[in-house]
């Protein structure tokens, strides 16, 4: 089977499961864990077994690293499916209609493809590894803007992990230099917003491997720059600066007030 079939699939996977979403979308929701700032919902669970259950039968020997769990030995090499079901559970739960399902196929640690489907507005994007991202099947391609006050910035300041406060101060610093900063809640749609020209940056101190796999060759093949640093050596999480490849984002967070 070769990758536009893989891709056919994924897309399939990944409608799927966001028509599960969106048909709950209004209905009470419950809630498997919290932290102070994060929840699991019973759902998150649910459509990560939808959508495992849909690749492995078409893909019965490959593995799947999800938020919500493993299948398989994804340490072993060989094709691994890289899964977020709902990223922006928190979006979600609150009734907001920002949220996505994410799915990536890696090959011996490197991407094949990406697909992010957000069913509330009913877009698809998607991306081979070599050629370009699609929304919908129509080519996208990052914005021309390489000026910061001309630009729309997503940056997160942190919460659980420590860097909050000095997240907070590059955020403070940054949105005096932009034209505007949003905080999205999903970072598979901020990089898919960048990948189409909408926004232009995003800066995040953590988020996960399942939060980005297949966002990041969605926005690279739509022209765009990625820089992740890992924060553990397992490499699941890790700092990401992401932008149009224009834009002079890097310059401006080593810059002090």
């Amino acid at each position: 089977m070769n990758t536009f079939d893989q891709l056919r699939i994924a897309r399939e996977a990944a409608q799927e499961a966001g028509v599960f979403l969106a048909a709950r979308f209004a209905s009470l929701k419950q809630i498997e864990a919290e932290s102070a700032h994060d929840i699991k919902l019973q759902l998150d669970r649910e459509t990560q077994s939808l959508i495992v259950r849909h690749l492995l039968r078409h893909f019965p020997h490959d593995s799947v690293l999800g938020e919500e769990g493993t299948v398989g030995d994804i340490r072993s090499g060989g094709r691994v499916w890289i899964i977020d079901p709902l990223d922006g559970t928190v979006n979600y739960f609150y009734g907001l209609p920002i949220f996505c399902v994410s799915i990536a196929l890696y090959e011996d640690g490197k991407p094949l493809l990406g697909c992010v489907y957000d069913p509330m507005q009913r877009e698809c994007f998607c991306a081979l590894a070599g050629q370009a991202a699609t929304l919908n099947g129509s080519p996208i391609r990052v914005s021309e803007r390489a000026d910061l006050s001309q630009a729309v910035v997503f940056i997160g300041h942190g919460t659980h992990d420590g860097s909050g406060e000095a997240g907070i101060r590059r955020f403070a610093r940054i949105s005096r230099r932009v034209r505007k900063i949003r905080i999205l809640g999903s970072a598979a749609l901020s990089l898919c917003y960048i990948a189409a020209g909408r926004m232009d940056a995003y800066v995040e101190n953590r988020i996960n491997l399942w939060d980005f796999a297949a966002a990041r060759l969605i926005l690279e093949s739509a022209g765009g720059r990625f820089l992740y640093t890992p924060s553990a050596p397992d490499g699941i999480s890790g700092a990401v600066t992401a932008w149009n490849g224009l834009l002079p984002i890097c310059k401006a967070l080593e810059e002090n007030d």
